[in-house]
C-alpha cells in the first residue's frame, strides 16, 4: 500500500522546484515541466522514491540499527525535533559539527563530557565546592554541548545510514557519510546534485509543509519497523517455552518406550523359565 498519494504531494507543494536557471541537469528524469520560469518535479515518480526510501527505512529501524536524520536549515529545524525525537533516533538541527562521522570518537568524548558534568552538578558536596565562576563556566559549556550534540548523546556507534534534508546545504554531512560507506537518504531539489545520494526522493527541500510530509512519511515507517522489532522480541520468549515445553514431552516420551520396552523384556523372560519348568 502507497505511502502517500499524488493529491497530498499536490497540496504540500512537494512539486515545486527551484527557478530554471539554477538547475542541475542530473534532476531532468525527475521534471516533469517548467511554468513560469520554474521547474516542476514529477510526482508520480516521487511517490516512488518515497515509498522505496520508507521501506529501506523500515527494515533499518527492525534489524535495530540507527538512522540519522540531518537537516539545519531554519524550516526544518522544529519539524526535525518534534518527529524524529519521537522516535528516539538521533539528529542534527544545529551546525553540523565538522568530523562528526569521520571522527566519531572525538565526538563521543565530547558526549562523554556532558554525562560527567551533569555527574558533578548532581553531587551537592562537588558542585558547591566550586566557586561561582567555575559553576558559570561549566553551565554554559554543558548547554553549549547539548545544543551541539544532545540529540545525538544516544548514537554509541556509527550510523547504519543517514536521512538528509537539503544535500546541497548539507554537502559536508553528505560527504563523511559517502567516505564511511554510510547509505544517504536525502530530500533533492532540482538545484541539487542527486549522485552522492543513495535513496533520492525528488522534491522541494524549502516549504515547511514538504519537509513536515516527507519527514512524517518517513518517521511513521521507522515506528513501524521498531514495533514489528518490538513483537517479534516478545514471541521469542513464547516460542522458547513451547520448545521447551516440546523437548520435555519428547524426553518423557522416550523415558516411557524405555519402560515399556524393559516390561516386555521382562515377560519374554517369564515365558521362557516357564517353558523351561514345562519341560
Amino acid at each position: 500500500m502507497p505511502r502517500t498519494n499524488f493529491q497530498e504531494l499536490l497540496d504540500a507543494g512537494v512539486h515545486f522546484g527551484h527557478l530554471k536557471r539554477k538547475w542541475n541537469p542530473a534532476m531532468a528524469p525527475y521534471i516533469f515541466m517548467e511554468r513560469n520560469g520554474i521547474h516542476i518535479l514529477d510526482l508520480h515518480k516521487t511517490a516512488v522514491k518515497i515509498d522505496e526510501a520508507a521501506n529501506a527505512l523500515k527494515q533499518i529501524a527492525k534489524s535495530g540499527r540507527k538512522i540519522l536524520f540531518v537537516a539545519t536549515k531554519k524550516q526544518a529545524k522544529e519539524i526535525l525535533a518534534e518527529k524524529v525525537g519521537a522516535v528516539n533516533m538521533p539528529y542534527v538541527c544545529e551546525r553540523w559539527p565538522g568530523g562528526m562521522l569521520t571522527n566519531f570518537p572525538t565526538i563521543r568524548k565530547a558526549v562523554k563530557k556532558m554525562s560527567t558534568i551533569d555527574k558533578l552538578m548532581q553531587d551537592p558536596s562537588s558542585w558547591s565546592n566550586l566557586s561561582k565562576r567555575e559553576r558559570l563556566q561549566i553551565s554554559r559549556q554543558r548547554a553549549k554541548l547539548e545544543k551541539t550534540l544532545g540529540s545525538i548523546a544516544d548514537l554509541t556507534r556509527l550510523p547504519a545510514a543517514m536521512f538528509v534534508i537539503d544535500v546541497m546545504k548539507e554537502h559536508i554531512a553528505v560527504r563523511e557519510a559517502n567516505r564511511l560507506g554510510i547509505p544517504v537518504f536525502g530530500v533533492v531539489d532540482t538545484n541539487s546534485d542527486p549522485s552522492n545520494v543513495d535513496f533520492i526522493i525528488p522534491a522541494n527541500d524549502d516549504a515547511t509543509k514538504s519537509i513536515e510530509l516527507i519527514t512524517g512519511i518517513m518517521t511513521a515507517a521507522i515506528k513501524e519497523g521498531l514495533e514489528e522489532r518490538k513483537l517479534e522480541k516478545d514471541n521469542e520468549p513464547e516460542k522458547g517455552k513451547n520448545e521447551g515445553g516440546k523437548r520435555v514431552k519428547a524426553k518423557k516420551t522416550e523415558e516411557f518406550e524405555d519402560e515399556a520396552a524393559d516390561i516386555d523384556e521382562e515377560e519374554i523372560d517369564a515365558d521362557e523359565v516357564d517353558a523351561d519348568d514345562a519341560e
